[in-house]
């Protein structure tokens, strides 16, 4: 099988391509990576304790391997973090880089572009496929994930908190992307067929955030899922 990592944000989409990935067979995921916030050591967009990515680590039974960035990077600092620390996994023996991508081409191209500096191929296991049957399969298959945060464009607070379900999905306003492709929502996944136990936790505080440019004037990076950062967020913590 052919050596990977997974780009890994703790949530549905991440966890639903390494599902994909474990029954294909053709590669072997051998590491997840994921971007951590140091100012409050949570990953990075997704407001998640690195306490709790640890413990889906375990449960997958999977290394973890994390990029460390400041809570307000740029551009160039956070591309820079990245070729270093995919040197490392490239030097490791691995080759392919895995996304839980489905549709934003500009993210695919800029990730494939970044990727080829260090000699890595992208994957993109749920690529091009109908976002609403993703999420309808997701459930069936029996993940169980909770909504971690909200663009406050898109979706108030009382959406933060709430787990994906059928009654969640019927609630969505049309302009929302059932899988949050276009960063509307972020997500913590806690149980499913790729961990052996469930993850435990508790429902913390609503926090609402606003994400501004650098103050050196470069542009802002961004995450996996959202490019927009000049607008508000709402967060839910998990405990």
């Amino acid at each position: 099988m052919k050596k990977s990592y997974l780009n890994w944000s703790s949530g549905k989409d991440a966890a639903f391509s390494l599902y994909e990935l474990q029954q294909q067979g053709d590669f072997d995921v051998v590491e997840l990576f994921t971007a951590i916030n140091t100012d409050v050591n949570r990953i990075s967009m997704h407001g998640v304790r690195l306490e709790l990515l640890q413990a889906q680590a375990r449960s997958i039974g999977l290394p973890l391997h994390l990029a460390e960035f400041s809570g307000n990077v740029s551009m160039e600092t956070y591309n820079r973090v990245m070729e270093t620390e995919t040197k490392k996994l490239k030097a490791a023996g691995i080759d392919f880089a895995c996304f839980g991508d489905i549709f934003l081409e500009d993210l695919k191209e800029y990730r494939d572009s970044q990727l080829a500096k260090v000699g890595l191929t992208g994957i993109y296991p749920l690529w091009k496929k109908e976002t609403t049957k993703l999420v309808e399969d997701f459930i069936e298959l029996g993940f169980k994930a909770i909504i971690v945060c909200t663009n406050a464009q898109y979706l108030d607070e009382s959406f933060c908190g709430r787990v994906i379900d059928h009654q969640f999905l019927a609630d969505l306003p049309e302009n929302v992307d059932p899988c949050g492709e276009n960063g509307e929502f972020h997500t913590f996944v806690f149980d499913g067929p790729i961990f052996s136990e469930s993850i435990k936790f508790e429902i913390g505080e609503k926090v609402h955030r606003t994400y501004k440019s650098v103050e050196d004037g470069e542009d802002n990076c961004f995450t996996d899922e959202d490019t927009n950062w000049d607008t508000g967020f709402w967060y839910c913590d998990l405990i």
